[in-house]
């Protein structure tokens, strides 16, 4: 378990660097809520697909002002135009597909039945069967709740929400507590 400069034992990803050290300690694993707060999450995740998540992280403040702030109804109504101006911003990742997906899974957004928070918290597994893990080795890639939430997003229409992602997103998010046992944070949390 790496410590940092301040003394605190942190989860083994989270020393690299000083970004890292930040989203740790002050977001990964709180609880979040909010229609665009999680469609920022949701989209970043899969935006991050076979990408560093540092990458992302650096790049957050460019994806903001590039997607609207995430306001899943500003994001629904981008067009082709829209998507040729986000290909030259050299700020965020210029995947077409990741683009397009993000767009296509505002619109998504728009159509469901239930708040997109509200459905993605349908997913939080009780704690009493996730037990905290002791060590990166044992936190799981993707459980059975990531599956159903992937495939609950994939019939809505939504692209780029695979179970890792999903996985991915419920960590982020708070839906599940995977700060290892000796982490500071597990103290905490």
């Amino acid at each position: 378990m790496p410590e940092s400069t301040d003394g605190r034992a942190r989860c083994g990803w989270a020393g690299s660097a000083p970004e890292y050290v930040a989203y740790h300690d002050e977001e990964w694993g709180r609880p979040l809520q909010g229609v665009s707060a999680m469609f920022e999450r949701l989209s970043l995740e899969g935006f991050q697909s076979g990408l560093s998540w540092l990458v992302i992280l650096r790049k957050r403040p460019a994806f903001r002002a590039a997607f609207a702030g995430f306001d899943p109804a500003a994001v629904a109504a981008f067009d082709d135009t829209d998507v040729q101006r986000l290909l030259g911003d050299a700020g965020i990742v210029r995947n077409r597909a990741k683009i397009e997906a993000t767009i296509q899974n505002a619109r998504c957004v728009l159509g469901m039945d239930q708040p997109l928070d509200e459905l993605l918290w349908s997913f939080a597994p009780d704690p009493a069967t996730h037990p905290r893990p002791a060590t990166l080795a044992d936190v799981p890639a993707t459980s059975p709740e990531s599956v159903a939430m992937a495939r609950a997003l994939k019939q809505q229409g939504m692209r780029f929400v695979g179970p890792t992602t999903c996985y991915a997103l419920m960590q982020a998010a708070g839906l599940v507590d995977d700060h290892v046992a000796d982490c500071w944070r597990a103290a905490t949390s």
